[in-house]
Order: structure tokens, then C-alpha cells, then sequence
């Protein structure tokens, strides 16, 4: 058998070459998953939850019982792959996390090794809205009171390998419609709940401020066919959270005293990022 001798600077360059490549593998492994979505260790989560907010109701109070994540189920710390997150279940007025406002919602801790597919919203039946000092019942429906959204690379955000957080958009003016069942109660609201998943690092934001406050303002961010809304603060802030990145026409209602419209043309929006509008003051 013919035998090989290495020098020994081709001894060291190999060696060096083996260490390297394990250390990149290493780091490889131990890095964020190729699709986004499997955890490679026990993994931390935090859900925080804002509103797209309703622009009728003064208050819009919902009953959260339970928040769970599906995962790829191995039979065991999981109800068919189920986990449920700890939340503190009860009454919400989700009008207050409006105009980029936010809470802490939910906390756990999902075990290594699973692909997060979707997350389930189950809601109690105390549910009301107030509006003009009248509060109002918010009737949900037996299949009405799980709502199921599915979790994908662009809605999540591992800030390490062992964390991940996600935002709960609870579009309350688009999920209340007037309860028309006939059932004599003219006077109550009907509840289909309609949620979003976004995260801040892959979505932008929209904020500014609108004055007078005697215009009593909307303002309406387009962007082809998604529309999403914020009723700006006394002061005139308001901001708009969880955009996808694009071109937007910004439209501002002026609903009262004669004030006229505003319209904003070519409104950049960029993902992890504020687009500032100023000070934009309506005229008579």
C-alpha cells in the first residue's frame, strides 16, 4: 500500500479546515429554522394583542378564555397538538389598544422541535359594546366562539432561537354587525370575530397627527383592496399598525363641521419602520 506523508503546515491547514467547518455547522443548527416556523429548542413566546379599531363603538368589551398554538403533535404535551398558552382570562376593552397601542397577552413555552402551524382564539359569551353611554349585548354564536388564524414565516418573529412573539390584531370594526336574526332583540350586536397575525420587524406603520379635533377625523390607509382604519386620539395622534410593505393613499375624512377631506398620494410604507406624516391640519 503506498503511503502518504503530510508536512506539517498541511497537517495544521487541514486540522484548521475541520474545526472551521464544524463551527459553521454548529452555528448553522443553532440558528432560526430555514422555514421560519419549527423551534429548535423550548422556546418562549409572547402574544400581544391591539385593535384595528371599531369606528362606532365608544368601548368594545371581549370576553378571552383561552389562546392556543398548534404544533406538530408527538401525543404527549399537546392535546392533538393543541398547547395552550397562560393567559388571564376575562373581560378586555380592546378599544384600548388602538392607535399602536398594545399589551402583553399570552406567555409560554412551546417544547423543541415543532413546526407552529396555527393559533385558536376561544372567547366566553359576556361580550358587550357601548356606544353615546348605551351599552349594548354582543351576541356570539355557538360556531362563532373559536376563532382559528394560521401562523406562516411572515407573521412571526424569532428574536432568538429560543423566542418568538407574534401580534393579535382583533379588527373589532369589521368582526360586529347588527344582530338581524329576529329574535325581537333589535338593540343587540352580532359578533364574528376576525383576527390578524402580524409582527413588528414584517410589517410598517403609518402615524401622524390630524387637527382640528373638531373635524373628527378617519383616517383610512389604502393599499389596493386592504383598507385599515384609525380614529385619531384628543390630541389628534393616530397610528396605524401592522402594514404590509407598498404604496399607500392615506385619506382623511373630515366628518364634521364642514371640514374638508384630505388625501395623501405615493405614502411609502416599509417593513420595521415608522412612515411619519406630520402635522396635517384640515380646512374649512
Amino acid at each position: 500500500m503506498k503511503s502518504i506523508s503530510l508536512s506539517p503546515a498541511r497537517l495544521l491547514g487541514l486540522s484548521l479546515l475541520f474545526v472551521l467547518t464544524i463551527a459553521g455547522c454548529q452555528k448553522e443548527n443553532s440558528s432560526q429554522p430555514n422555514d421560519g416556523l419549527t423551534t429548535t429548542l423550548p422556546t418562549s413566546v409572547k402574544v400581544y394583542l391591539t385593535d384595528d379599531q371599531s369606528l362606532v363603538f365608544d368601548k368594545v368589551f371581549i370576553d378571552l378564555q383561552k389562546l392556543e398554538i398548534k404544533i406538530e403533535d408527538d401525543g404527549v404535551d399537546s392535546v392533538d397538538g393543541w398547547f395552550s398558552l397562560n393567559i388571564t382570562p376575562g373581560i378586555y376593552d380592546i378599544l384600548q389598544f388602538r392607535n399602536g397601542l398594545d399589551t402583553l397577552f399570552a406567555t409560554g413555552t412551546i417544547p423543541a422541535n415543532r413546526k407552529l402551524q396555527k393559533i385558536r382564539l376561544t372567547l366566553g359569551n359576556n361580550n358587550s359594546v357601548e356606544k353615546d353611554g348605551k351599552t349594548y349585548p354582543l351576541i356570539v354564536k355557538d360556531k362563532d366562539n373559536e376563532v382559528i388564524a394560521k401562523l406562516e414565516s411572515s407573521n412571526v418573529e424569532f428574536t432568538s432561537p429560543d423566542q418568538f412573539m407574534f401580534w393579535i390584531d382583533f379588527d373589532a370594526g369589521r368582526s360586529i354587525k347588527k344582530n338581524n336574526s329576529g329574535s325581537g332583540n333589535n338593540n343587540g350586536f352580532e359578533l364574528r370575530s376576525q383576527i390578524r397575525i402580524f409582527t413588528k420587524s414584517k410589517s410598517g406603520r403609518i402615524e401622524g397627527r390630524v387637527l382640528p379635533a373638531a373635524a373628527n377625523a378617519i383616517v383610512m390607509a389604502i393599499n389596493g383592496t386592504d383598507t385599515a382604519t384609525a380614529k385619531p386620539e384628543r390630541e389628534g395622534e393616530f397610528k396605524i399598525v401592522g402594514l404590509k410593505a407598498g404604496t399607500y393613499q392615506v385619506f382623511i375624512d373630515a366628518t364634521s363641521n364642514n371640514y374638508k377631506d384630505t388625501v395623501l398620494n405615493n405614502v411609502v410604507v416599509r417593513h420595521n419602520e415608522d412612515t411619519k406624516l406630520g402635522t396635517i391640519v384640515l380646512r374649512q
